[in-house]
């Protein structure tokens, strides 16, 4: 089977479909893959590290006001589209598959209107312009939360979770006394900063210091590499703090986070993916900076059902990540919210997205 595969912009795009490239290898030995992605995407650094063959064409995203940009945009995705029946007619793919992102929009629309069965697959619980205007031409559309088929026409529609899911479900946990430091009897609770747009994470930790010094929990916190150097600075000069250990990014995400007891973080769909596969009790805040506050919405499935612990951005504080960690592990939460958790995954998600792959699949 040849696949056509596109998605880029973020990891929350990129790692569902490099998760579907494993599990079709897996499968199919002989399958063969390219990968079309932007010179600007954090695919153009990802995804060629995975030996899978990646071209790229140039697209930028619309303006959601007037903006002479859109223009430019529109011709972008003219030429992208372009470029994109080039590439498709020398590779002649089987199948095509689109994770999101802006790039997705004209390599989908070409694969389609070249008869190339297309399947989308959407992360998120509100789907995003780019989904929503493939929904029109694609064969069929993936859907990781079951409030998003609302969006998308129903005849097309399937629910199949998201593939990453499948990936970190089967993560062998790491020895996190000799990677780290940790003691085995203390509960390990990740945080997890991200690089862009997370500094109320990033200070809230450090406000709540003086209260996560009593040593009942150890800390993991994953900082992004933009705030590594000031969260060091600023613990420093907070006194000691060995139960405490702070890394600018992890190249073992999976085995780690199936080592610990809590995860802090954004709620981008991805994640999510990942720490209810893992059964992870979770404390969530939202970005309100995405489209349609989509964050928000994924962090509240996961909450309606006793998941999650969930705050606004701007309600978050200090003392609110004291008293969450505190009802987690000194007041009983940990087992009920594992298992509200794990009742959400959805393991086999890329087998289900493989059997409605190869069902359209030429």
């Amino acid at each position: 089977m040849k696949v056509l595969v596109t998605g880029g912009g973020t990891g929350g795009h990129i790692y569902p479909a490099l998760a579907m490239i494993n599990a079709i290898r897996a499968k199919d030995p002989s399958a063969s893959f390219l990968y079309i992605g932007t010179e600007n995407g954090l695919e153009n650094d990802i995804v060629p590290k995975h030996d899978i063959p990646f071209s790229t064409i140039e697209i930028s995203g619309f303006k959601r006001k007037l903006s002479f940009e859109n223009v430019r945009t529109v011709w972008r995705f003219l030429q992208g589209t372009r470029r994109a029946k080039r590439l498709i007619r020398d590779f002649r793919p089987d199948v095509a598959l689109g994770t999101g992102g802006y790039v997705a929009g004209p390599v989908m629309y070409a694969a389609a209107k070249a008869g190339v069965p297309t399947i989308i697959h959407e992360q998120n619980s509100i789907p995003g312009l780019t989904n929503k205007f493939l929904s029109r031409y694609a064969t069929k559309v993936a859907i990781s939360f079951q409030e998003a088929a609302d969006y998308f026409p129903n005849d097309k529609t399937v629910f199949t979770g998201n593939p990453r899911a499948s990936e970190v479900a089967h993560a062998q946990k790491a020895n996190m006394a000799s990677t780290f430091g940790f003691r085995e009897n203390l509960p390990i609770v990740m945080i997890v900063g991200g690089s862009r747009g997370a500094k109320p994470i990033h200070d809230a930790f450090l406000e709540a210091l003086p209260q996560l010094s009593d040593k009942h929990c150890q800390y993991l916190y994953i900082t992004g590499s933009v705030h590594y150097d000031k969260v060091k600075e600023s613990m420093s000069d907070r006194g000691d703090h060995a139960h405490i250990v702070v890394r600018p990014f992890l190249h073992d995400m999976p085995n780690v986070l199936a080592s610990v007891d809590a995860v802090v973080s954004r709620a981008g769909a991805t994640t999510l993916a990942e720490i209810t596969a893992l059964g992870i009790p979770s404390i969530l805040i939202p970005s309100p900076y995405v489209t349609k506050n989509h964050q928000e919405m994924n962090a509240r499935a996961l909450e309606n059902v006793g998941a999650a612990i969930v705050h606004k951005e701007s309600e978050w504080s200090g003392d609110k990540l004291e008293a969450d960690i505190e009802a987690i592990f000194r007041k009983g939460k940990a087992a009920e919210m594992k298992k509200a958790a794990t009742a959400l995954a959805v393991p086999d998600a890329a087998d289900k997205l493989y059997d409605v792959m190869t069902s359209i699949a030429k």
